[in-house]
């Protein structure tokens, strides 16, 4: 689904421009190649809502163009898992101080923070690396609006997040 990645993009970025290491989740061999705390996002347990009427919005007035375009919008609910893990202890709980701060205030319009929880630190044998899980339950609101023409619809695109 586009719209996930678009928002595990999203946080990765906020998340790397905070000074964290981030990178999409991966098999925990990996971690062993950072040294410092490494947080893998992933996306997930995630469901739609409508909004509007039929996701219908409205209208939106384009200046440049000079034109009217219709705007739709979707809304997804879910959960964007974070997991931080470093060589030593404190690099986790710093890792998560830092990730923290972006997950609750850092994030793009779009994606609207709740409730934020952390598990305990432990140690996890399988990597030789502290661990702590960590996960956020969000809202990410996506908008989409009709070419010049108004017959074809541009993709769903994450809200306050720039278009390339």
């Amino acid at each position: 689904m586009k719209e996930l990645e678009q928002v595990r993009q999203a946080v990765l970025k906020a998340l790397r421009e905070a000074g964290l290491t981030a990178v999409e989740a991966f098999p925990e061999g990996f971690a062993k190649d950072y040294s410092g705390a490494v947080a893998a996002v992933a996306v997930g347990a995630v469901e739609g809502k409508a909004m509007g009427f039929c996701n219908y919005l409205g209208e939106v007035y384009d200046e440049t163009a000079g034109t009217v375009r219709e705007l739709y919008g979707k809304q997804l609910e879910g959960d964007i898992t974070v997991d931080i893990r470093g060589p030593r202890a404190a690099d986790c709980e710093a890792g998560c101080r830092q990730a923290a701060e972006v997950l609750l205030g850092g994030l793009p319009s779009g994606i609207r923070p709740g409730e934020l929880r952390w598990e305990a630190l432990k140690w996890e044998k399988a990597t030789g690396l502290f661990l702590r899980r960590g996960s956020l339950r969000c809202q990410a609101v996506f908008v989409a609006e009709s070419q010049e023409d108004g017959e074809i619809f541009l993709d769903f695109i994450l809200k306050g997040v720039m278009r390339d």
